[in-house]
């Protein structure tokens, strides 16, 4: 691997982030690599980067979409600009398109970059990208590759490290939040009925991983709890979603809806403001930091799946000599991968009651005392089922 001496001028990367909430990854073959749980002293923290190596690594980030949608990709790239500022890594980001006529180039720009033998690392992510992976990284097995949010091909090649996220322990701790919330008529907006909305990208394991963390922590708190779910089969266009979102505060009385859909599910949040009487969770990163003041005014909270400190959590381990390609590894609360906002409006509208219940949640995980189950890999319909027994 070619390591480059760190006192290299970092070189700047091109244009901002896209991206889409984590899609379907089916789940991985039987002869795959178990996935391996990061040690919480190992998390990704960003306030405090690990010792670095000496070295700087030459990495490019593989955009199968665009930047800038406030979403999953600008974490990514947000995590990958924060060590090339650092002077940890020298980073080159080509965004690809995400519509149906720029899917070809993600094959051949995959190649472009592997065959150039200029990266230490290729970085790309979501559940669209496997196949075109598998296809190049056999090609070319020197080539180091990660793939975040997909576990499709785990162990098949040596060369790529796939890493995945625990959704389902941060849809608890969203649907815990937003169950004690719905009902607070204390706060503008909410009404008395326990009724929430779930918006999300494809009907699939990664996002209904989501979902049963969202029923199961909403439950918790109130075991009569609905929650309305309706899925875009889109991560681009807002108008399926804000449609959707319509339609559940005028027909179901939802008071809250979370957005899981991308950039799709910001439509959701343009139905809450539209209204008046709604609102909005987003998802992935922190979306009340970036939307535009009066979207931002009327979202409670997201729901983080740190894509950004995941790929810092790597760096960190390429510095110590730990090597995990051809391996799966799952973070969760403790490693820093998932979260909850709580500072801005969480703070300001959740009562001392709805901390303290929130907090409890993250507490149990993080000590298993609770366990939240997962659409990932199951074969039974759990997720589905739990869906259909709490609809409006």
């Amino acid at each position: 691997m070619k390591k480059i001496i760190a006192v290299m001028l970092v070189a700047a990367t091109t244009l901002s982030l896209v991206a889409c909430g984590g899609d379907a990854a089916p789940a991985a073959s039987k002869d795959a690599a178990p996935a391996a749980e990061a040690p919480a002293a190992e998390k990704a923290d960003a306030e405090a980067p690990a010792e670095a190596s000496g070295t700087v690594y030459n990495v490019c980030n593989l955009v199968n979409g665009n930047l800038g949608d406030k979403s999953f990709f600008d974490s990514a790239e947000a995590g990958l600009e924060k060590l090339r500022d650092e002077g940890r890594i020298t980073l080159t980001t080509i965004e690809m398109g995400g519509t149906d006529e720029d899917q070809p180039k993600w094959l051949s720009t995959l190649y472009e970059v592997a065959e150039s033998g200029e990266y230490d690392l290729i970085v790309c992510g979501t559940y669209q990208m496997p196949d075109n992976l598998k296809e190049v990284a056999t090609k070319y097995p020197d080539q180091k590759f990660v793939i975040y949010d997909d576990n499709t091909y785990v162990g098949e090649n040596a060369n790529v490290c796939n890493i995945t996220y625990k959704q389902n322990d941060l849809g608890y701790l969203v649907g815990t939040f937003a169950a004690c919330m719905t009902t607070d008529t204390s706060v503008q907006n909410m009404n008395a009925d326990p009724v929430l909305g779930f918006v999300g990208g494809v009907d699939s394991p990664v996002i209904n991983d989501f979902l049963i963390g969202f029923i199961e922590g909403a439950q918790a708190v109130n075991k009569d709890i609905k929650v309305d779910t309706r899925y875009t089969n889109d991560y681009v266009d807002t108008a399926i979603a804000k449609e959707f979102g319509t339609s559940m505060i005028d027909d179901n009385k939802c008071d809250i809806i979370w957005g899981v859909a991308g950039n799709a599910g910001n439509g959701a949040a343009e139905a809450a403001l539209e209204k008046g009487n709604c609102w909005f969770i987003g998802v992935d990163s922190d979306q009340e930091a970036t939307f535009s003041a009066d979207l931002a005014a009327i979202t409670l909270t997201s729901g983080l799946k740190n894509v950004g400190n995941s790929l810092i959590w790597f760096i960190d381990e390429m510095d110590k000599g730990n090597d995990h390609f051809g391996t799966e590894v799952t973070l969760g609360i403790a490693d820093g991968g998932v979260g909850i906002v709580t500072d801005k409006n969480f703070a300001k509208y959740a009562s001392a009651d709805t901390k303290a219940k929130v907090e409890a949640a993250e507490k149990a995980i993080m000590d298993g005392s609770i366990v939240v189950d997962s659409a990932i890999g199951d074969t039974t319909g759990k997720a589905e089922s739990l869906r259909d027994s709490v609809k409006p």
